[in-house]
């Protein structure tokens, strides 16, 4: 059989992925060409191995088992394997026996054991079997095969086992639970973590293009590796010289007698894939490619970025750049500066990712001029491979790291950042400044999906993950600074504190622009000592209606300001509450403000920073204050119980792509169902096409009805010329139709309804969407079309907590009508809440929901009535970018996601 004549496996089966050791590999479904990898691949494996499998001894494979295990159906027979350097290193199959219930099975090479390859394995042919309706895997294990039982129960799964005949049976449902999905994204966290650790702490580097010229990239790598005081080794490489910089130059990376562990690739772009080969012949860990010449260029760098990441991960390593300016980590045990910036930042607590290639010199100029200091930096260029989301991993497990700092130009993988960025805020603060905010633009060397949510739904899913979000650098730097030197703020209460009534004013209007409340005021007059500023910061920072302190000196004339200073300095380092200033209207964290650090290098713990203007120093604060505020919520996952049905509405969604499987508008008996099966109930509606069926429907319905036009251009009209309420008999119907299809002109188009009155409230409205780059996007807001032209509505990416769907009420401009505005009843927030967190579950959960809209939900106080809904699903043919399986972003120019 040829790989023409079996089934086609879907294209999302195949993936690259990174094991457990941080290096890479590639998973893809088993085709027939197999055969002869097949059995090279068997022929290294142990003997114990392969009783382990096969329960006997089995030499070799005969022809009939590779034909066997090689050609399969991708449905009840499904295998895939595991790729490095052109070898297979490991296979996992799974054959269904009964339905819903398949055999599982392993075999990984010896040498490549414990490096998780079995746990991968296992996640693919899990999502694999369920895409397949498989909801059982079963295995036969001998007792002392251990490791293989081990994985098995490492999966999350509940396992349940029985022994007999001297073999351990194991049976587990693969249904994708938090449990699993959780150890699955601890694996994930640890292996991407690992990949980075290694470029951060290299034992050794080469300098692949070093070159003897000194207006060279080559020679500048070199001369910044040595003059940073790296504490490893450092080798160049450069065929045509025979030293550089006083170092012997070798002809390529193999010839260096020693290990290496990262490469930096100054070498022009159509030479990298030769380098790629040599590094991965010598065993080098990472890449870290300063070549341009990729994706930035056009097309034909696209695909030759597309092979360079292709190559690299097939050979187990991973790639930061390319045209990119390098990486430092400032840590002194290590001191390496493997990057174009002549600029060896102070050691400092944050980290730092930026995209841009060409501001990350300006970006570290401005690290050092305010004395900030840094921890680590990576500037990422075209992010072909290594991105934000790995460095996050490695962030937020770093001792060194308090801070993290990113400048985005483009988000690859919003979800998985999403979900990671969450987790890292909760232990450390996360600062971020995304170019094209507004234009929603990417920057050539990009490769990413196309957005369809709009652009606030971006800064939701900011706001969501407690990250802060900041408009410019500058902003950055002033937040950064506040994060790195002082505690959090326990609340929005303001103590300002200065011997300049003018500049009090200002901080206190500025205070109250970005909503922190002025508690107190103090303003000492333009002749207040050093003892003044001292026993009014005390007071201030003693009083517990205060929750942070604005500090403002602006010095007489002939007066340095060096004792006050000292003041500043002193309470700041004492203060459990945060002290900023304008300070003599320095920048940053001026020498007389600074306490010294543990390591001597920069300003310390309770160093207080200062800013050109109060203006500055405020909005920093209010920055903080928010995080903070984020941080303290309680947040809880919302709570399901038993009202939830997923089988029941998945069974709903499949029944109609059997019958319609391009995707189809519901009817709203089968939107019902499935809004049934999430304890969403749809209010009866009756379509009706004349009076005599609108007057059935109102005896049906028991009368008290309205009469209403449902079609796109009608529904929302703000004149509500559309609705007739309150009729109670069929002479008030007769009126009703009459009058609307006068008013309407065109009564066969109008897609009237009937529907029983419902009780009063204020109508909102709930919808949801599958994006292609986000996955589900939910949002909220007031219904009508005055909120769709002031966009005042709230976005949130699912899944949603219960603090996710408190803000989505309260956030929009409209949210007092939700609240007793102007004497009206306060509405049950929390049925409205519920809602949004059952059609945000709905949604996360059925990818093949494209959109749903609850477009009218009347919110009462005592409740609400979902009067209209429409929903459209359809098949999935390019999964969700964090599919119940690890898997690395693919290189550009493909469509499968990472």
């Amino acid at each position: 059989m040829t790989e023409q004549d079996v089934p086609t496996a879907p294209r999302h089966w195949e993936a690259d992925v990174l094991l457990r050791d941080g290096r890479t590999a590639h998973i893809r479904p088993i085709v027939p060409s197999d055969a002869e990898l097949m059995v090279e691949f068997y022929s290294r494996v142990s003997d114990t191995s392969k009783y382990y499998r096969f329960f006997s001894p089995m030499p070799r494979l005969s022809d009939r088992d590779v034909k066997r295990f090689t050609e399969v159906d991708h449905h009840d027979r499904v295998a895939f394997v595991l790729t490095l350097s052109g070898q297979m290193i490991a296979v996992g199959r799974y054959d269904v026996v009964r339905p819903g219930e398949a055999e599982v099975a392993f075999l990984v090479e010896d040498k490549h054991q414990g490096r998780g390859i079995a746990q991968l394995l296992l996640e693919h042919l899990a999502q694999a079997g369920r895409e397949r309706g498989v909801e059982r895997f079963v295995a036969e294990v001998l007792p002392d095969n251990t490791r293989m039982i081990q994985t098995f129960r490492d999966a999350g799964y509940h396992v349940a086992s029985e022994y007999e005949d001297g073999v351990l049976a194991l049976e587990f449902p693969i249904t994708a639970t938090d449990t699993a999905i959780g150890l699955m994204q601890g694996r994930e966290h640890k292996a991407e973590a690992a990949s980075i650790e290694r470029f951060f702490n290299p034992r050794s580097v080469a300098v692949i293009g070093a070159s003897r010229r000194q207006d060279t990239i080559g020679q500048a790598l070199v001369r910044h590796l040595v003059t940073g005081d790296f504490t490893g080794r450092v080798y160049v490489v450069n065929p045509t010289a025979a030293a550089v910089s006083g170092m012997p130059a070798y002809k390529t990376v193999g010839d260096i007698p020693d290990e290496v562990d990262v490469a930096i690739v100054a070498v022009p772009a159509e030479s990298v894939q030769d380098v790629v080969l040599d590094c991965a012949a010598k065993g080098v860990h990472g890449l870290v490619v300063i070549s341009s010449g990729f994706a930035e260029t056009g097309e034909e760098g696209r695909q030759r970025q597309r092979r360079l990441v292709g190559l690299s991960r097939s050979y187990g390593l991973r790639l930061i750049g390319p045209n990119c300016l390098g990486i430092i980590n400032t840590d002194p045990a290590v001191s390496i500066n493997a990057s174009l910036s002549s600029v060896m930042p102070p050691r400092g607590r944050a980290g730092f990712f930026c995209q841009s290639g060409a501001l990350g010199s300006a970006i570290l100029e401005k690290v050092q001029n305010r004395g900030l200091g840094l921890s680590t930096f990576v500037s990422a260029g075209n992010r072909a491979d290594v991105s934000g989301n790995d460095l996050l991993q490695y962030w937020e497990e770093d001792d060194s790291t308090e801070v993290v700092l990113l400048y985005l130009e483009s988000i690859g993988n919003p979800r998985k950042f999403s979900r990671i960025a969450r987790r890292v805020s909760l232990r450390k603060p996360i600062i971020a400044v995304r170019s094209g905010r507004t234009t929603q633009g990417v920057p050539m060397g990009h490769a990413v999906r196309r957005i369809s949510a709009p652009p606030q739904a971006v800064d939701a899913m900011f706001r969501q993950a407690g990250v802060i979000q900041v408009d410019t650098l500058e902003e950055m730097f002033d937040v950064a600074q506040l994060l790195a030197h002082q505690p959090l703020p326990r609340g929005r209460r303001v103590a300002i504190v200065g011997n300049s009534d003018a500049l009090g004013l200002l901080a206190a209007d500025a205070a109250a622009a970005v909503g922190l409340v002025v508690n107190k005021s103090v303003a000492l007059g333009a002749d207040a000592t050093a003892d003044d500023f001292e026993d009014a910061l005390d007071a201030a920072i003693d009083d517990p209606e205060i929750d942070s302190v604005v500090a403002v000196y602006i010095p007489p004339l002939n007066v340095s300001g060096e004792d006050v200073a000292n003041v500043l300095a002193a309470v700041g380092e004492q203060s459990d509450k945060p002290l900023v200033s304008s300070f003599l209207g320095a920048e940053g964290v001026p020498e007389l403000l600074r306490v010294p650090d543990v390591a001597g290098s920069t300003a310390g713990r309770g160093s207080v920073p200062s800013y050109p203007a109060v203006e500055y120093a405020v909005r920093a604060l209010a920055r903080v204050v928010e995080y903070a505020v984020w941080l303290r919520t309680p947040d809880a996952p919302p709570r399901v119980g038993d009202t939830v049905d997923r089988r029941a509405a998945k069974a709903v969604v499949d029944r109609v792509l059997v019958q319609h499987p391009e995707g189809t508008e519901l009817s709203q008996q089968t939107l019902a169902e499935l809004l049934a099966a999430y304890g969403v109930e749809l209010w009866p509606v009756r379509k009706v096409a004349s009076l005599e069926e609108a007057r059935a429907a109102g005896e049906e319905l028991g009368w008290d009805v309205v009469l209403k036009a449902t079609a796109d251009h009608l529904r929302e009209r703000p004149d509500l010329a559309h609705v007739w309420r309150n009729i109670d008999d069929a002479e008030e119907m007769a009126d009703a139709w009459e009058s609307l299809s006068s008013v309407i002109g065109d009564p066969a188009g109008a897609g009237f309804i009937v529907q029983k009155v419902a009780q009063p409230g204020v109508p909102v409205s709930i919808r949801s969407i599958e994006d292609p780059l986000f996955g589900p996007v939910v949002s909220f807001g007031i219904s009508g079309a005055i909120t769709d032209l002031l966009t005042d509505r709230s976005f949130r990416i699912p899944p949603l907590s219960e603090r996710d769907a408190a803000a989505m009420v309260r956030e929009i401009k409209a949210a007092p009508m939700l609240f007793g505005y102007r004497g009206s009843e306060v509405v049950d927030v929390a049925e409205v809440e519920r809602l949004i967190l059952r059609i945000s579950q709905l949604q996360n959960d059925l990818p093949q929901v494209r959109s749903l809209e609850l477009s009218l939900v009347l919110a009462g106080a005592h409740g609400s009535s979902v009067l209209t809904a429409g929903a459209r699903v359809e098949p999935v043919t390019d999964p969700r970018s964090d599919w119940y399986v690890r898997r690395l972003p693919q290189a550009p120019g493909d469509t499968i996601p990472g």
